[in-house]
């Protein structure tokens, strides 16, 4: 298994075997150049709110920073466990220097980052792990930064890749490749491009949506590269106006700490005040913002098993 795992790495050519680490410096560059350029031209909107948070673009690249280890140790673990599935469970092997093997693993990863995507935002559970990402009230190059610390429910996601014989390594450098690309779509700064972009990538457009925490905004365009997805599955978008970023119920801290644990602090909170298993359960898989459906006065006293619905 060692040697599949190491002849499949070498066959990469080094500069794609980890384009995140290779792109970091151009990410910094792209941060600084919006920093300044509002800072110069244009450090106030109309309205007299600031176009440029600083202190929040700070509190982006910590987050950043500190998800580069976290992501480089889940990412050790997915390489052991897609590599025992891929050599030992997977019915054949995919040809790691075959041009349509990168092409068939780079679409299988942007097909199931939007799962990946979709569940993390009607999941509770999953929502903790990446609501940190939605935190920002900004919208620019640093909020792409501004990344989870767990991956895991990603990696599980992704198991069919290796068991369909894609070889580990081109599945985190599909990955790689999709982190890289949607950098690029956090930004004001293009509004939209060609209609026929729009109609098939993810692009600037589309993500703003994506970020808005507007009524008609939630838990549309989950799209990695391609938007194609979203208009498959019924959740795509368009913009309609300038979104209003963040989440529905701000944290309102730029501690990077808190902001990556207040939600599982939250839902550990309601899931003690729970008075049924199935309210503690809603609380933990249910949607962000699942409250149990209050019961009629003179109802029958709810059992452990009693029905809970959603609310948003």
């Amino acid at each position: 298994m060692t040697d599949v795992l190491q002849s499949t790495w070498h066959s990469i050519p080094d500069a794609l075997r980890e384009p995140v680490v290779l792109a970091m410096p151009f990410f910094l560059l792209f941060v600084v150049v919006e920093a300044l350029a509002a800072y110069f031209l244009e450090d106030e909107r109309p309205d007299g709110s600031p176009r440029y948070d600083r202190r929040d673009a700070v509190t982006s690249v910590l987050l950043g920073s500190v998800s580069v280890v976290t992501m480089a140790l889940w990412k050790l673990l997915g390489l052991a466990v897609y590599t025992v599935l891929f050599v030992h469970v997977a019915p054949w092997q995919l040809p790691v220097d075959a041009w349509w093997t990168v092409l068939l693993a780079v679409l299988g990863v942007d097909f199931f980052f939007y799962w990946a995507h979709r569940v993390a935002h009607r999941v509770r559970l999953v929502w903790a792990t990446h609501q940190a990402h939605h935190s920002s009230e900004q919208f620019n190059f640093s909020t792409a930064l501004r990344q989870k610390w767990n991956n895991s429910h990603e990696l599980v996601i992704w198991a069919p890749l290796p068991l369909l014989g894609v070889p580990p390594a081109l599945v985190f450098l599909g990955f790689s490749l999709s982190l890289v690309y949607q950098f690029f779509v956090h930004t004001e700064r293009v509004r939209t491009l060609w209609r026929p972009v729009e109609l098939v990538l993810n692009t600037p457009s589309h993500h703003r949506v994506h970020h808005g925490s507007d009524p008609e905004y939630l838990d549309r365009n989950y799209g990695g590269i391609l938007i194609v997805w979203d208009r498959l599955f019924g959740t795509f978008q368009p913009e309609l106006h300038r979104p209003t970023y963040g989440l529905t119920s701000p944290v309102g801290t730029y501690h990077v700490l808190r902001l990556q644990t207040h939600e599982y602090a939250a839902i550990a909170r309601d899931v003690r005040g729970a008075p049924t298993l199935r309210a503690k359960l809603g609380y933990v898989f249910g949607p962000p913002g699942w409250r149990p459906e209050p019961r009629p006065v003179g109802a029958p006293a709810a059992t452990a098993l009693d029905d809970a619905s959603p609310a948003r």
